[in-house]
């Protein structure tokens, strides 16, 4: 894995998909990502103002590179407690939904309208609002300029 939110899974997981969490704090996963995902998976924090979703085969793989952090650095301690204190193993219902806990509603600033993005080997849940925000054109082309060069083709 090449830095710690990186691609882990066997499943890249993509597309954007537009929902909205019922009176309980329930989402509805879209059937594409239900279908690599599994029954059982993890939702945590994001370093960005959303939340991740990790197969559970993903999510050990970054459990562990987080564990075998040194603990005697003050930052990589943070870093750990961070992502794995807010982490929560969900499950699917019948209905294709998990229960989004509150603390990680609130960490991301989760109300009601979200957009799940597949970003590879994880899964993102952003408010509508904060994924608005992020999707300026200007913004992204500055950011791929500077990280791919000019010199990038797709």
């Amino acid at each position: 894995m090449p830095h710690l939110c990186g691609f882990a899974g066997a499943y890249m997981f993509m597309g954007e998909y537009n929902h909205s969490l019922d009176a309980k704090g329930r989402l509805i996963i879209p059937v594409k990502f239900r279908e690599s995902l599994g029954e059982k998976f993890v939702v945590t924090r994001s370093l960005d103002a959303c939340l991740c979703i990790y197969d559970m085969e993903a999510w050990e793989a970054f459990a562990k590179k987080l564990t075998e952090l040194p603990y005697n650095a003050k930052e990589q301690r943070e870093l750990v407690r961070f992502f794995l204190s807010g982490a929560a193993e969900v499950e699917l219902d019948k209905q294709g939904r998990i229960l989004v806990p509150n603390n990680l509603r609130a960490a991301a600033g989760i109300e009601k309208d979200v957009v799940l993005v597949g970003v590879g080997g994880r899964i993102e849940i952003w408010s509508s609002k904060a994924w608005e925000e992020t999707q300026t054109s200007d913004e992204v082309n500055r950011i791929a300029e500077k990280m791919l060069g000019n010199g990038f083709t797709i």
